[in-house]
């Protein structure tokens, strides 16, 4: 293993935050197979430790995954500077086009190119998760078991349950590194940007970053009954183009706060919607990393660690139906699908060519159709 200089892992996480399509799955993927396969700057232990602390702490995954593996490489100061690297880039794509939104009205074309661009992602998050459940599970029959469960429940209820997870730990634990006390019993049995309207946003926006677990797909609800129905902020369609700019953007789709932020107090909005979605997210990474870190080595806590990481590979897997379901609407769309999941299989094409290829088609497709 080779550790990268700051200035190498900044130039990677900044391009990871620009080019990075696909959503929570796929910039997963990404850095296990760009950080861990082929660069080696970081190892598998050290990214399953992350990956599982990630999964454990509420925030949006990829964002905490990123957060902290800048930890491990050089504490605090890695931590910030990776943060602020991944998520600057698609913030700033998300406030110009919430500035083109306002300015020339609605999305039709974005939402044109999405309909080729979500098959295509489902291709590529496919193959992501595939390697990621490899990575993490090897030949391990209880973490499979516990990933197949994982992944049924989140493609049947389209959410994800911390409980769940904390449940998978707990279930490793007694089967792989029981306690003592449990082996003894064994024996023996939009608008003006006021700074009170800047501190609403920045509240509300903490919360979501604060209380909901697991993907970008788990805020979306908790968005649309504050956003939409609480505060009346968006309307509907406002409320699924922000959406449509999140998985249209790189980088991680919880940004789409920014897009939502801008829609209701311009940039001031934007940045106190970031802000507040992003920062119980770094300190929740960075409080509690020590201590995790100290204790990583117990085999109690090797044994949780290992029932939660195959906990967050069966989610992942069974986000990627949750989004298949969404994305691949008709023969089009399967075809653009089946078309990248191939094409991501057996060639080393870069992602965003292939987001590219499919915004093509699907622009073409909806302007034949019109």
């Amino acid at each position: 293993m080779t550790r990268p200089s700051t200035a190498e892992l900044l130039r990677y996480f900044l391009y990871l935050g620009s080019l990075g399509f696909g959503g929570p799955v796929a910039l997963i993927g990404y850095m296990q197979r760009d950080l861990v396969e082929r660069r080696r700057w970081f190892t598998r232990e050290e990214y399953l430790k992350s990956l599982a602390l990630s999964q454990l702490a509420p925030g949006p995954l990829a964002a905490q995954l990123a957060i902290c593996l800048g930890y491990v490489h050089s504490r605090v100061r890695g931590a910030t500077l990776v943060s602020l690297a991944f998520v600057l880039p698609s913030f700033l794509m998300t406030v110009a086009i919430g500035w083109l939104y306002v300015r020339f009205g609605g999305l039709a074309w974005m939402q044109a190119a999405f309909y080729g661009v979500g098959a295509a992602v489902i291709g590529i998050i496919t193959i992501a998760a595939w390697k990621l459940a490899r990575l993490t599970l090897s030949k391990d029959r209880l973490q499979w078991l516990i990933f197949s469960v994982m992944a049924v429940v989140t493609g049947w209820t389209e959410s994800e349950l911390v409980s769940l997870f904390v449940l998978c730990g707990v279930v490793a634990l007694v089967a792989k590194a029981p306690p003592a006390f449990l082996r003894r019993a064994k024996a023996a049995c939009l608008v003006v940007a006021t700074p009170d309207l800047l501190l609403q946003l920045f509240w509300f926006f903490a919360k979501a970053g604060a209380f909901i677990f697991g993907s970008g797909l788990a805020i979306v609800p908790f968005l649309y009954g504050g956003v939409v129905q609480e505060y009346r902020w968006l309307d509907d369609k406002q409320f699924v183009d922000a959406v449509a700019v999140a998985m249209l953007t790189p980088g991680p789709i919880v940004i789409t706060v920014a897009f939502i932020g801008y829609l209701v107090a311009s940039f001031p909005g934007a940045l106190a919607a970031a802000i507040g979605v992003f920062l119980p997210v770094y300190l929740f990474v960075v409080i509690p990393f020590p201590w995790f870190d100290r204790i990583g080595g117990n085999p109690q806590v090797k044994a949780f660690v290992s029932g939660v990481t195959a906990a967050a590979s069966g989610a992942i897997a069974g986000a990627c139906f949750v989004l298949a379901r969404r994305a691949v609407i008709d023969v089009p769309t399967a075809l653009i699908a089946l078309a990248a999941l191939g094409v991501t299989w057996r060639f080393k094409v870069p992602e965003p060519i292939l987001i590219a290829a499919g915004a093509l088609v699907g622009l073409l497709i909806v302007w034949l159709r019109g």
